[in-house]
């Protein structure tokens, strides 16, 4: 009986287990339509790790007051393990006139989810990904899902367009309501001639 495990395995060792999640959580913070294909194991099981790291960001865009800088510095180092450090003997590998290598995708995740996806969750309590069931892999029958991040670009542009059609609609409505009102107010004036 597995009592209090609460964690998939998904057939790895636990470092291969947390590097794998790890890897997914970059991918999906550095995606540029926030989201990412995956199956639906690791989709869940990523759920909760990158709801973490965004949470930790979250807090840091809404410290105020004295310490705040300090405290803002130990919540992106908290961040961080949830990432792969991206700069480890980025400075010895460069020699004078060598270009040095580009960041790696942990820090660019890092400096996105604090500078961008915390002003964006600011208000948020919680859930900050959506699991969408995409059906089986033709290949090996595994369960696809999408997992996405909510309030992307994607969802407010379709927000606004519904708005913008219940506004024209309405206005049709009141003007084929004018319309009808003035000519049945036409014909009335003509039947007591």
């Amino acid at each position: 009986m597995r009592h209090l495990k609460a964690h998939r395995k998904l057939g790895r060792p636990a470092e291969h287990r947390i590097s794998l999640l790890r890897n997914l959580a970059t991918s999906l913070i550095n995606s540029r339509d926030d989201r990412i294909v995956t199956t639906l194991p690791k989709a869940k099981e990523l759920r909760p790790f990158i709801e973490k790291a965004i949470t930790l960001s979250r807090r840091a865009a809404s410290l105020e007051g004295n310490g705040s800088e300090a405290a803002g510095v130990h919540l992106r180092r908290q961040a961080a393990s949830f990432f792969h450090a991206g700069n480890h003997g980025r400075a010895t590998t460069t020699r004078r006139g060598q270009i040095p290598p580009p960041r790696s995708a942990g820090v660019s995740a890092l400096s996105r989810l604090f500078d961008e996806l915390g002003e964006r969750f600011k208000e948020r309590p919680g859930g900050y990904t959506r699991i969408i069931k995409m059906g089986r892999r033709s290949g090996d029958g595994a369960e696809l899902a999408i997992i996405e991040l909510v309030d992307n670009a994607r969802e407010k542009e379709a927000q606004t367009s519904t708005r913008k059609r219940a506004r024209g609609a309405s206005k049709k409505k009141a003007a084929d309501g004018k319309v009808a009102e003035s000519e049945s107010g036409q014909k009335e004036d003509g039947a007591t001639e």
